[in-house]
C-alpha cells in the first residue's frame, strides 16, 4: 500500500504545475522520506503540500532543500 501511494505522489509532482522530478520518495517500513532539491521556497511547499495529500495517514519524513541558483554572494577564501 506505502508503494502505491508513493507512486501517486511520483506521478502528481511530475503531472502538475511544477513538474519536479528531482524529489525522491523512498519507503521506510510503514512510512515514507520524501528528500530531493527544489529551485524554490514556492516548489518546496508544494511538494510538501502535495505529499500530505498523497501521504496522509502515513508516518513520513522530508528533507526537501531549495538550491541557490545564480554566483555566489561572495567570494571563497582558499589557503
Amino acid at each position: 500500500m506505502t508503494e502505491y501511494r508513493i507512486g501517486r505522489l511520483y506521478d502528481r509532482l511530475a503531472r502538475e504545475d511544477l513538474a519536479e522530478l528531482g524529489v525522491r520518495i523512498e519507503a521506510h517500513g510503514a512510512g515514507a522520506m520524501v528528500r530531493g532539491t527544489v529551485a524554490s521556497a514556492e516548489y518546496r511547499a508544494e511538494v510538501l503540500r502535495i505529499a500530505a495529500e498523497e501521504l496522509a495517514g502515513l508516518e513520513w519524513r522530508e528533507d526537501v532543500t531549495v538550491c541557490r541558483p545564480g554566483p555566489p554572494d561572495h567570494s571563497e577564501e582558499l589557503w
